[in-house]
């Protein structure tokens, strides 16, 4: 592979000019099984380049385990990416942002309590050297240098817009350095905050959506040699529950990109393809109000959700082609999908009664965050025992980020961060009644000084301004089902309840999973986790890879947490359903 080079007049390669044609491809939002057929539908729009962050939160879950196998194999997704003949610009964090559960920090750094994100802060630091030594050696073989597919790589990510301590940066292009990084570095900002998150001697970039002429004109400001790279050209944008399905005019964006690079500019789409935050892996944003990402990461790119070429895809592929050469091969037909009507779910379990076989719980004086339980997703269910019976008053000093309250298993209330939900009355009914709440971590903050951001119960309970003592934390992170026991279902569950059934396939291919007469929870198809869905939208289904299908017998199961369909049915369609858009 040949070697990216930097000079005063743009980008070379072995010596030849070179314009960045790149897109973004998060290898972890998207099945292995499906990296290929991406890979290549971006090379069919004309692209060079492929861009990946890397999620230091899913491989390193824990401070002495690392993976990078199965869904993480990122040497493999390099593979393929050298193999369709594309180079791969690398974003390896520590922080990404990305939408994505705490910007990719993994929730372990918060159990240590007092620790400084994104600073010089010792804790961190060690945590952060001790990822690079673990995440980079095996991908040396990758970097161009050593004739991969690796052109360059990223210090940070969007620094600008949280601090501007150039020492911090420094350290971790340092870093870099120390585990073999030889090929240019870069980092990216907004154009305002250019000045706080550069680095001096290494690539600044600009990310933008608009007005792309002034702002490039921004970046030769700060930068007045070298490149021009819009390191993420916005091209569509992410949803939140409760919000409309966000889209952008092709041919505005298709405006837009031969703006750019009309300039000489080069780019990279944000994104080519957004895939999914399958299982809990969604982020949050909160800006005096907390709202959560939606598990769909559809981003209105050129792929859809499920790999299949939008009007983006035709619009943006005839602009590259006045400024590069395109292959010649048709865009890719949309892909069949499934359909499979009223599919049963015929078996069940409350939560409430089975989480004892789930996992243990841990008694303490007050309520465990999960970070404390050493947990990353999922839910906490937190109980003790009431005195006196009568009318209470239940406040919660913080709830991160949804509790649904029980007494005695029967539902009594829900309380939630997004609405700024704190205090809840109701009548005890008796001396020795079990107080449950039911927390679910809807996404760690991924943007701004949010990403401190503690989950389950981090303050104090309160009864009548009492503090409640004597409490089980018992987390609930529901990375295993097999220990559900699953029985016929002859009424329907009050309160949080997983729902299985069973379908056969004689053949597999891509699909959506509909819940309409659901509410909220999650579901599980063979054991592989689609994400949450929600009644309130704007996304209304779920997409499921035809990977995780198989010929034969599947297993659906669903965790209802409120009220289950009446008829105890999903479906299965052809048709994905992200919800209206804005008027």
């Amino acid at each position: 592979m040949p070697v990216l080079q930097i000079d005063g007049g743009g980008f070379r390669l072995d010596s030849e000019p070179f314009r960045l044609l790149s897109g973004g491809l998060h290898y972890f939002r998207v099945h292995p099984a499906q990296w290929a057929d991406r890979l290549h539908k971006a090379r069919l729009m004309g692209l060079n380049t492929v861009e990946t962050y890397v999620p230091w939160n899913l491989h390193q879950p824990r401070p002495d385990l690392f993976r990078m196998n199965d869904a993480l194999d990122l040497p493999a997704f390099l593979d393929l990416a050298a193999a369709e003949g594309l180079h791969v610009l690398l974003r390896p964090g520590p922080y990404i942002c990305a939408e994505w559960e705490g910007g990719g920090l993994p929730s372990w750094l918060l159990a240590q309590r007092g620790i400084r994100l994104r600073t010089r802060d010792p804790l961190f630091l060690a945590a952060v050297d001790d990822y690079f030594t673990r995440l980079l050696p095996p991908l040396l073989p990758y970097l161009a240098t050593r004739g991969g597919p690796v052109l360059a790589m990223q210090v940070e990510n969007e620094y600008g817009a949280c601090g501007d301590d150039t020492a911090y940066l420094e350290h971790l292009a340092d870093s870099l350095h120390r585990c073999g990084v030889d090929v240019p570095l870069f980092t990216c900002d907004q154009p305002a905050d250019l000045e706080r998150g550069a680095l001096p001697g290494v690539l600044a970039t600009a990310n933008f959506g608009t007005r792309s002429t002034q702002n490039l004109a921004a970046l030769r400001a700060h930068q007045p040699n070298g490149p021009l790279l819009s390191a993420e050209f916005w091209i569509g944008w992410f949803d939140r529950w409760g919000g409309h399905h966000v889209l952008r005019d092709p041919d505005q964006a298709a405006r837009e990109l031969d703006e750019l690079l009309a300039t000489g500019a080069s780019v990279n789409f944000y994104m080519f393809h957004g895939g999914t935050n399958f299982g809990f892996t969604n982020g949050a944003n909160d800006k005096r109000t907390y709202r959560p990402t939606v598990t769909s990461y559809d981003y209105d790119a050129p792929l859809d959700e499920a790999g299949d070429p939008t009007e983006k895809f035709t619009a943006f592929r005839e602009v590259i082609a006045k400024y590069a050469p395109v292959p010649a091969s048709p865009v890719p037909a949309r892909a069949a999908k499934l359909a499979l009507p009223s599919v049963p779910l015929t078996t069940s379990a409350a939560l409430l009664d089975c989480a004892p076989a789930l996992t243990d719980a841990v008694e303490s004086s007050h309520p465990l965050t999960m970070e404390q339980l050493g947990q990353d997703f999922g839910f906490v269910l937190y109980e003790t025992v009431l005195g006196a019976p009568g009318p209470v008053l239940l406040e919660l000093e913080q709830v991160c980020d949804r509790a649904q309250v029980f007494l005695d298993g029967q539902p009594v209330g829900v309380l939630e961060r997004e609405n700024h939900e704190h205090a809840l009355a109701f009548t005890v009914p008796r001396s020795g009644s079990v107080l449950s709440l039911l927390v679910e971590n809807q996404g760690r903050v991924n943007y701004g000084p949010g990403i401190h951001d503690r989950k389950g119960l981090p303050g104090k309970v309160l009864l009548d301004g009492t503090e409640l003592a004597g409490w089980t934390s018992r987390p609930l992170p529901l990375t295993s089902l097999e220990a559900i026991p699953f029985a016929p279902t002859a009424t329907t569950p009050t309160g949080p309840a997983f729902h299985r059934g069973t379908f056969e396939l004689a053949e597999v291919a891509d699909t959506f999973l509909h819940l309409d007469g659901w509410t909220k929870g999650n579901a599980w198809i063979n054991g592989f986790s689609l994400g949450r869905y929600w009644s309130r939208g704007p996304q209304r289904s779920l997409y499921v890879p035809g990977p995780v299908l198989r010929a034969g017998t599947n297993e659906i199961v669903v965790l209802e947490l409120h009220s289950a369909h009446r008829a105890r049915t999903v479906d299965f369609r052809t048709t994905h359903d992200l919800g209206p858009t804005e008027e």
